[in-house]
């Protein structure tokens, strides 16, 4: 039994090393709001995600675009003798989920009080190369 959950956990670290990703974690807007810009680079090839992003007027787009060029620079991290140009990285997979909640208070009529949800996300990136998946 504990042999099958070592091989396992070995086979687990092997792919973390192959996947190249980059986390935001507790970003101050909401996840409604990140995931609208999100959806639009999803499976998008990075130069022209990145070029998305800098013509988007929302907030999320500067967050998510400084996500984006440190999950690259995490590529070329673990990939020192590859160019950029020539490996044709894409956004394989965002993710948006829900951070923590502040709860806060808002006075309403007649002495009573209304809770306001400030919302926050969690935003992980994975990049991948097309030549690899061939």
């Amino acid at each position: 039994m504990g042999l099958r959950k070592h091989l396992r956990a070995e086979k687990l670290k092997e792919e973390k090393k192959t996947q190249y990703f980059a986390r935001l974690c507790n970003c101050p807007t909401s996840p409604r709001k990140m995931r609208l810009v999100a959806d639009l680079i999803r499976g998008k090839e990075v130069n022209r995600a990145l070029g998305i992003l800098k013509f988007t007027k929302k907030e999320a787009a500067e967050r998510l675009e400084k996500l984006l060029l440190s999950a690259i620079n995490n590529w070329q991290a673990k990939n020192e003798g590859a160019r950029l140009e020539d490996s044709n990285l894409f956004v394989k997979s965002i993710n948006v989920d829900s951070g923590r909640m502040l709860k806060r208070l808002r006075p309403a009529p007649q002495g009573r009080g209304h809770r306001i949800r400030k919302r926050s996300n969690h935003v992980t990136i994975y990049v991948d190369s097309k030549i690899e998946n061939q």
